[in-house]
């Protein structure tokens, strides 16, 4: 699925807007949909992009972190509320949980002691957690949005612990290998480009150390390219089930710390950012490591994403791709899925309960749909239910989600009534339940 012609001109001016703007050395994006890189985009000449050529993935790294900590809590291994002691004891901050760590809730500071830790060799593991002390919470735990890297740190550091594996290896066999991210590598494989700080006065590049950040791998230090960053945009908008269940994934994009409580713009999940573009939200994540900026913004109703790279420090690159998403989804709205009839008709017991219900004075409209029941309620909110045993459905979606649905019969057998979390709703306005 290619961009219309309109689109793609709109976005090639836009990017090589930004890049001369920005004067960054090279810059590429991609706009992927349904699962496939619809339009790369790519402007300088140092070096010149292509989708095979590695950039430093940063933050991004820490939705695969995220990621690995979930496959292990549906695997019954851990519970994203259990505090960090249970599974990495000593550290002086062990009261706090999983999902504070996950979410940046957990109000731990920042960085680790030492050196700037983006920019300097990586210390390993023990050495990390002997610098981690109660001092290290700066803020009371889930009071407030506080980003830190160190929080990954140290979910790295559980996962090693937990499993007795190395951070590199878990990702490798359980994400890289099984969704063919074959140019996402610990370290940098060439082809690859070289990251800058552009002075700011002269225009002239200084190259930029590419460390290994040791412990603090799970937090920034992952290399990729285009291709690859599209194909897991591609699995969040769309898990593969044998890597990760989709309602995890669900899970994970659900906000947990809200990082704009002014206008409710921006906050954080488990492991994902968030990001309200109107009535839309994205989610993703940003990144920078020194000399590299990179983005990954998905939009998962419409399978769309944008993501991208660039080779020089602090260019607002994921600014750019949520407004390039933005205008894809405008120019470019989702094709509607077309509607499919029925192959069987239903059983006489659920066809019965099809039609129109009242609650004080409020329409219930239900109708069957592959098997469930599907509500409208003023035409308006749809919730899915699915059936449990007879005259008893379970929500499955929208605002009746895991409520009960019974089904209330006359001495004849017929429904006369439906009981939805305790409100009844009968055949006719008029009728008291």
């Amino acid at each position: 699925m290619t961009l219309l012609p309109e689109t793609a001109r709109q976005i090639d001016t836009r990017v090589a807007q930004a890049q001369a703007d920005g004067r960054t050395p090279s810059l590429v994006l991609g706009v992927v949909r349904d699962g496939t890189l619809a339009h790369l985009a790519v402007a300088g000449e140092y070096p010149r992009p292509d989708v095979d050529l590695q950039y430093r993935l940063g933050s991004i790294s820490k939705t695969m972190t995220a990621t690995l900590i979930m496959q292990l809590r549906d695997a019954g291994r851990l519970d994203v509320d259990d505090p960090l002691e249970q599974h990495l004891p000593g550290t002086g901050v062990g009261k706090l949980t999983l999902r504070q760590l996950l979410s940046h809730g957990s109000g731990i500071q920042r960085e680790p002691e030492g050196d700037w830790w983006e920019r300097a060799a990586g210390v390993d593991l023990t050495t990390l957690l002997a610098e981690v002390n109660a001092g290290k919470i700066a803020y009371p735990p889930h009071r407030t949005y506080h980003y830190s890297n160190l929080a990954y740190g140290l979910l790295g550091g559980l996962l090693e612990r937990l499993t007795g594996r190395s951070w590199a290896d878990l990702l490798d066999e359980r994400i890289l290998t099984p969704l063919g991210l074959r140019r996402t590598t610990y370290a940098a494989t060439e082809p690859y480009a070289r990251g800058y700080v552009v002075h700011p006065w002269h225009g002239t590049l200084r190259e930029e150390p590419r460390t290994d950040t040791g412990a603090m791998a799970p937090a920034g230090q992952l290399w990729s390219t285009i291709e690859d960053l599209g194909r897991w945009a591609a699995f969040l908008a769309d898990p593969d089930p044998s890597v990760l269940a989709a309602e995890t994934l669900t899970e994970m994009c659900a906000p947990v710390m809200i990082s704009d409580l002014n206008s409710w713009t921006g906050g954080h999940g488990l492991g994902l950012e968030l990001y309200r573009d109107g009535e839309r939200v994205y989610v993703g994540h940003g990144g920078s490591m020194p000399g590299y900026v990179a983005a990954l913004v998905v939009h998962r109703p419409t399978r769309t994403a944008v993501v991208g790279f660039a080779n020089s420090y602090a260019f607002p690159i994921t600014r750019l791709a949520r407004q390039l998403l933005t205008t894809v989804l405008d120019a470019e709205p989702a094709f509607p899925q077309p509607w499919r009839p029925a192959t069987a008709a239903p059983d006489a017991g659920s066809a019965e309960l099809t039609g129109r219900w009242w609650w004080m004075g409020t329409s219930l409209d239900l109708h069957r749909d592959a098997g469930d029941l599907v509500a409208h309620v003023r035409g308006e909110r749809v919730s899915r239910f699915v059936p449990e045993r007879p005259d008893r459905w379970r929500g499955r979606s929208g605002p009746e989600d895991g409520e009960i649905l019974t089904v209330h019969r006359d001495e004849q057998g017929a429904a006369v009534a439906l009981d939805i979390a305790t409100f009844v709703y009968t055949r006719s306005p008029d009728q008291e339940p």
